[in-house]
């Protein structure tokens, strides 16, 4: 039975703590933790909490920023060029863009950090040094703001106002990003436990960049059924009834009606809006096993619905998922897996992400 508004993914790929797509899925499987223990204000330094950096790079700020070589290396695995003219969109989302350059030069004074600190100015620099042209299209919605880029480049396929379509999503966190979670006490010296039943909720932070090529009718995997929904409820918080996951979830589960399916989760380490999560994806999906990454990478913000996109890709390929890192359980429900899957006699995976305010956003991803 084909599903409704699919669109094959061509490639994919991400670069997190652990490296690439493989290495990290690779990894995840052996339960390897990336989160380390570190100063929230990095030189500055403030209480120690879990944060998981790219390999090689320094939590402080530099001009030009110290990711870029890391990206680099991610894009140089995109096929083909083009990207930014008229057929070939890209669509560039991020929660924090060069966020971190704008607190450096506020802390330090050097103006170098300037050409960096805004997400136009960040994503312009970026452009220029992958060789974009100028149909480039920022997006940034919090933590769903990949799976906003997936939709904008989704129905530029669909209205055909495109061949293919990149999304890249990149957020590399700095003592700004850190030290403002650490304000709101969710960032703290507890490590994350993602849907685990205990007294005290916290988050990790990670570095995280993916990329995924859309196109209509080529690659090995499609991408249908996506749904996003906001409460507009409250500034950091969803309605206690969890009715938002909810009507997210709804039209994924009716276009999937007798699929067999997997779960990858948001699943943070907060108690409140994990729990709420894990009710909403047991009512939709009954006995579908639920997992959630971000115990060992961190939570990548604004990207971690493309950078978990390209590890579910490394699943299913494997057939094996890694399981839920970070907690032993028990759980908030009997779904929640906390060791690897076997993923093989499965049609696909449901992918959810959520963010501040009740903005909630979920898709599936099966083979093509």
């Amino acid at each position: 039975m084909a599903l409704p508004s699919a669109v094959s993914l061509e490639s994919a790929g991400c670069l997190t703590a652990l490296g690439d797509a493989p290495a990290t899925h690779a990894a995840l499987l052996r339960g390897e933790i990336a989160l380390r223990a570190r100063p929230v204000l990095g030189a500055d330094g403030g209480e120690s909490v879990p944060l998981a950096l790219a390999p090689g790079r320094g939590f402080d700020e530099t001009a030009p920023p110290n990711w870029l070589e890391g990206v680099r290396a991610l894009t140089a695995a995109i096929r083909s060029d083009g990207w930014g003219t008229a057929r070939r969109p890209v669509f560039v989302t991020s929660s924090n863009f060069g966020v971190g350059s704008l607190y450096a030069f506020r802390r330090h004074g050097d103006a170098a950090h300037l050409a960096y600190g805004t997400p136009h100015r960040s994503v312009e620099w970026l452009a220029r040094e992958l060789g974009w042209g100028e149909n480039v299209t920022t997006v940034s919605h919090a933590c769903v703001s990949a799976h906003l880029g997936l939709l904008l480049a989704t129905r530029a396929l669909e209205a055909g106002l495109a061949e293919r379509a990149l999304v890249f999503t990149f957020d590399f966190i700095s003592p700004f990003v850190a030290g403002g979670f650490h304000a709101l006490k969710i960032l703290n010296a507890g490590f994350p436990a993602p849907y685990a039943a205990r007294a005290t909720g916290s988050i990790g932070l990670g570095d995280g960049a993916a990329f995924a090529v859309l196109a209509r009718g080529a690659g090995d995997f499609a991408i249908a059924a996506q749904s996003l929904h906001n409460e507009m409820h409250h500034f950091t918080a969803n309605r206690a009834d969890g009715s938002g996951f909810a009507a997210c979830l709804a039209p994924v589960a009716a276009a999937l009606a007798g699929r067999r399916v997997w779960l990858k989760g948001h699943g943070t380490g907060t108690l409140e809006a994990g729990r709420l999560e894990c009710e909403a994806l047991t009512a939709a999906f009954p006995g579908a096993p639920l997992v959630g990454w971000k115990g060992s990478l961190g939570h990548t913000l604004g990207s971690c619905g493309l950078v978990e996109l390209a590890l579910a890709c490394e699943a299913i390929r494997a057939g094996r998922a890694p399981g839920t890192l970070g907690s032993a359980g028990p759980g908030f429900r009997d779904n929640v897996a906390f060791t690897p899957l076997d993923v093989r006699g499965t049609d696909g995976v449901i992918c959810t992400s959520n963010a501040f305010g009740g903005a909630h956003a979920a898709f599936f991803l099966g083979h093509a």
